[in-house]
């Protein structure tokens, strides 16, 4: 099976080798596909089949979400597929790779073309693409011989759950027609890198076309991709009104994505945890559909919140805030471990993030001490705060503290001139909400938080 997923003899170096795309919900009614990729697999695969009652079953498998997460890599996609009656079989399709000449062919087929390479560079695969490879001898999609099939239920040949895998695959075409390129055996950094190395050497050798040997045009312009003339900067703003305006704004998602599925065959390098990685994905995704969608509902980036803006946590004050969305136990014995926390301490810390955030949680943490200005102004406020015979008795804790005299309530003072309420939770206060700038409004919250128990 020369070309077919072999352990090839050199590495491109950037991890960009093996993708894995978590499983599809099951596709009801319609086209399986949407896009011209997807539909151009679709059409290679059918047309290059010999076997139309493996694809029909394959098809429905597809359909029917069957198909789990897909790993693919140079020479080879990978999944598990489900039966009807719920047994998994692993899947493994072996794609004929590019060799090394082919490979040269297709990037200067790319580079000769300036129409191909500003695509590709845009991240985008160009439709014609497949057409000029063919004429270079070149198939980017399927033909017949070039998918092998190896499948848990030992079948000698296609089954339906290898024709199930390659259905997906028309899928995942609509998301990223990329991995196309990467099953032929190049990565996508690794081939827009060779990409943009070849089109750089190819823009600075001599042309023989622009007759300085410098590789200028005729007319004293300078050359773009493949030799074609480039356009000056005086020009494009002279026809400025020619531009289109900026398309609208994007529209904030609805939910944060789901972070992609790290359980590979690779096993991971010494130190990494994978499931630990998909938690932190996940926890990113949401704070970036948040920020986003703060930021087009404020109109503008200059409208940033203040999440975007406040200063970098540190590890321990990012560990608690993680804690906050109330991981697993075993991710939140590593944030307590992270934090310098027992898993008591780390409740407490989460519940303090959750009422004010790195400022709460300063107050939970640090007894400062205010001069003697801020004291008496405290007290001054105290006194206010109450009408006459109403306000309870206080007694200073330390620092800036306060507890109340005869109940299990306390209020304790931020640097910023704000009022945090405590209550008593066993052997150790516990923070009972948010901050407010009159201390009676606090103690209010405090002595609610008792009676209701939340302080536990």
């Amino acid at each position: 099976m020369s070309g077919y997923g072999q352990e090839r003899g050199h590495r491109h170096g950037h991890g960009d080798e093996e993708r894995t795309f978590e499983a599809l919900p099951p596709a009801h009614g319609g086209g399986f596909t949407r896009t011209w990729w997807g539909q151009a697999w679709l059409k290679a695969l059918e047309d290059s089949a010999l076997d139309l009652q493996q694809l029909k079953a394959g098809r429905r498998h597809a359909r029917a979400g069957a198909v789990g997460a897909v790993s693919v890599r140079p020479g080879r996609i990978t999944a598990m597929v489900k039966d009807r009656d719920g047994t998994s079989y692993r899947g493994d399709v072996l794609v004929r790779e590019f060799s090394e000449e082919e490979w040269e062919r297709l990037l200067d087929l790319a580079v000769d073309s300036a129409g191909h390479i500003a695509a590709l560079l845009d991240r985008e695969m160009p439709p014609h693409l497949v057409e000029d490879a063919a004429a270079a001898g070149l198939d980017l999609l399927p033909g017949v011989g070039d998918l092998e099939a190896e499948c848990g239920c030992e079948a000698w040949d296609h089954c339906p759950h290898t024709t199930a895998l390659c259905y997906q695959v028309a899928r995942l075409l609509d998301e990223d027609p990329f991995v196309l390129l990467l099953m032929r055996g190049r990565g996508e950094r690794t081939l827009l890198e060779q990409l943009q190395t070849r089109s750089a050497a190819r823009a600075s050798a001599p042309s023989g076309r622009g007759g300085d040997g410098a590789g200028g045009a005729p007319d004293g312009r300078s050359e773009g991709p493949g030799g074609m003339p480039g356009v000056s900067a005086e020009e494009v703003f002279a026809a400025g009104f020619l531009v289109p305006p900026l398309p609208d704004p994007p529209v904030a998602p609805a939910a944060p994505g789901r972070s992609p599925s790290l359980d590979t065959d690779t096993p991971p390098e010494p130190g990494v945890d994978p499931a630990a990685l998909e938690f932190l994905a996940t926890d990113a995704a949401a704070r970036a559909q948040r920020l986003l969608g703060a930021l087009l509902g404020a109109g503008g980036v200059g409208d940033a919140t203040t999440e975007a803006v406040e200063a970098p946590l540190t590890v321990a004050q990012d560990a608690v805030r993680l804690a906050t969305g109330a991981p697993v136990p075993w991710v939140a014995a590593r944030l307590a471990s992270g934090s310098g926390r027992s898993r008591v301490e780390l409740d407490l810390a989460a519940r303090a993030w959750r009422f004010g955030g790195a400022a709460a949680l300063a107050v939970l943490d640090e007894e400062w001490t205010p001069d003697a200005g801020a004291v008496d102004r405290a007290g001054v406020r105290l006194a206010e705060a109450w009408a006459d015979g109403e306000r309870p008795v206080l007694r200073r804790a330390g620092g800036a503290r306060w507890t109340v005299v005869g109940a299990e309530a306390q209020l304790r003072l931020g640097e910023d001139g704000r009022w945090w309420p405590y209550v008593k939770a066993g052997a150790r206060w516990s923070p009972a909400g948010p901050a407010d700038r009159d201390p009676a409004a606090a103690l209010v919250t405090a002595f609610a938080a008792g009676t209701t128990g939340a302080g536990g």
